[in-house]
């Protein structure tokens, strides 16, 4: 089984939570529309400042959802 990598894009401000929210939406109508898979997104409020929204990819993936939806960072995911 190929490494996933959790991509992860930041969101600041009061309204960061409702950010990552909708950013996620987004984030799950594009892996139906390039037919990705694993099927993982998610956002989190890591407190009332600052929320991410995240996607998981596989390797041989990641440089394509990279160059189309600049991801702010990324790292190994373990599930």
């Amino acid at each position: 089984m190929s490494r996933q990598i959790k991509l992860i894009w930041d969101f600041r401000g009061p309204a960061s939570g409702k950010t990552a929210e909708h950013h996620e939406i987004h984030l799950k109508e594009y892996i139906v529309a390039e037919n990705l898979s694993p099927n993982i997104t998610g956002f989190e409020v890591l407190n009332e400042m600052y929320a991410i929204a995240y996607m998981v990819v596989t390797d041989e993936t990641m440089i394509q959802v990279r160059d189309a939806l600049k991801p702010h960072r990324g790292e190994v995911f373990e599930s």
